[in-house]
């Protein structure tokens, strides 16, 4: 997931399950491939943007998230590395969405979106001056 200024990266869905509706982009891991790898892969077939990850967000796995079934998710933080910003893939089209007027979101997503907030907060608190972060 991408933050930045008071907002946030979004996909529309160009398929169901909620086509049209508003989502972070991402997507499913490949055979043989790194979850971290994956996310990396995903963000940028989708919105064009190349990124890097700076966190764990947290580990979403409710029987219940998504119509198609079981499906497990890992969410992290990350940052933009360049490219240029364009729907592709399966994404209609990508935006950054303000904080405070975003569209409502498709799957579990606000109660992601709440999570990654709480959680840029505190890796933001770890960041100071002399420290490394472990």
């Amino acid at each position: 997931m991408l933050l930045r200024k008071g907002a946030v990266l979004l996909i529309r869905r160009g398929h169901a399950p909620f086509e049209g509706h508003w989502a972070f982009p991402g997507g499913f891991v490949e055979l043989g491939e790194r979850a971290e790898d994956a996310v990396v892969r995903e963000i940028l077939e989708e919105t064009g943007l190349r990124t890097r990850i700076k966190t764990l967000v947290g580990f979403y796995s409710d029987p219940d998230r998504d119509p198609r079934g079981h499906v497990a998710s890992a969410v992290y933080l990350l940052s933009a590395a360049g490219g240029r910003l364009q729907g592709g893939d399966d994404a209609r089209e990508a935006a950054w969405w303000p904080l405070a007027r975003r569209p409502p979101l498709a799957f579990d997503h606000e109660e992601i979106l709440e999570d990654a907030l709480r959680c840029r907060a505190r890796v933001g608190e770890r960041k100071r001056p002399g420290r490394r972060i472990p």
